[in-house]
């Protein structure tokens, strides 16, 4: 482990998988940023947050600025995310653009103001949380485009930052139970009984197996891996799943 002080920022680190994946690094001695619309619930000595709508580019500008000006960021994890699922006949042109502002659009401006401290310290983690539905599924028309994107957007950034010993990977989550799927198929609902079974390990992920993969790609020591996406879903990416 690095004696460098580790700050993360982390978007939508006030709730679900963000709000885990928080704690998480709280407890292992991180200092952790939240940038949301809303701060956490929990709080720690080590745990600040700056409210901002990510939808809103002056506002993640405005958030970048603040962030970069006062803390020398380590970790990035772009985790922020909503899906708006529509059939193909209902979806919109605005869907895209806003999802794509959500996800790679507001990564981008963020990043941006922390790697002048990434690079001039040599080291850095970007880590994304895209989805299986990069894969494709059904009603994800932006949802999924947004998220194939942000693969191809880590794969770049892996090959442009690896000189400066900064990596950049992304956890693709299969169905976890979080507010965001209950938003799609209903808590405790027949659908989600039987989505259960569709997934070959048997069961729908919880928000534990996802920060564990992250914290994977978050320690200091895993300066091997870049580029690379993980699909944390049970084998549904292998599977005949069908949402």
């Amino acid at each position: 482990m690095t004696d460098m002080e580790l700050t993360a920022v982390i978007t939508g680190g006030n709730k679900g998988i963000g709000a885990d994946l928080a704690q998480r690094m709280l407890a292992e001695g991180y200092h952790v940023i939240s940038v949301a619309r809303r701060a956490p619930e929990f709080s720690h000595d080590r745990l600040s947050s700056v409210e901002a709508d990510l939808l809103d580019a002056d506002a993640v500008r405005q958030a970048a600025t603040e962030i970069a000006a006062g803390h020398r960021v380590t970790h990035f994890v772009q985790n922020a995310g909503l899906i708006w699922p529509n059939l193909i006949e209902d979806a919109k042109p605005e869907d895209i653009t806003g999802l794509a502002q959500l996800h790679l659009g507001s990564a981008l401006t963020l990043l941006q103001a922390f790697l002048p401290s990434m690079k001039e310290r040599r080291f850095g983690r970007v880590l994304f949380n895209g989805s299986r539905a990069a894969l494709g599924a059904k009603t994800r028309t932006a949802y999924g485009a947004s998220k194939a994107g942000m693969i191809g957007m880590a794969r770049t950034w892996a090959l442009e930052l690896a000189p400066h010993q900064i990596t950049v990977n992304v956890v693709a989550p299969g169905p976890i139970l979080t507010d965001n799927f209950w938003g799609v198929i209903p808590k405790g609902s027949e659908q989600e009984a039987d989505l259960a079974t569709r997934i070959p390990v048997g069961r729908l992920g919880v928000v534990e197996d996802v920060t564990n993969a992250f914290m994977f790609f978050a320690d200091p020591k895993a300066g091997f891996v870049t580029g690379q996406t993980l699909f944390v879903c049970g084998g549904a990416s292998v599977g005949s799943l069908t949402l």
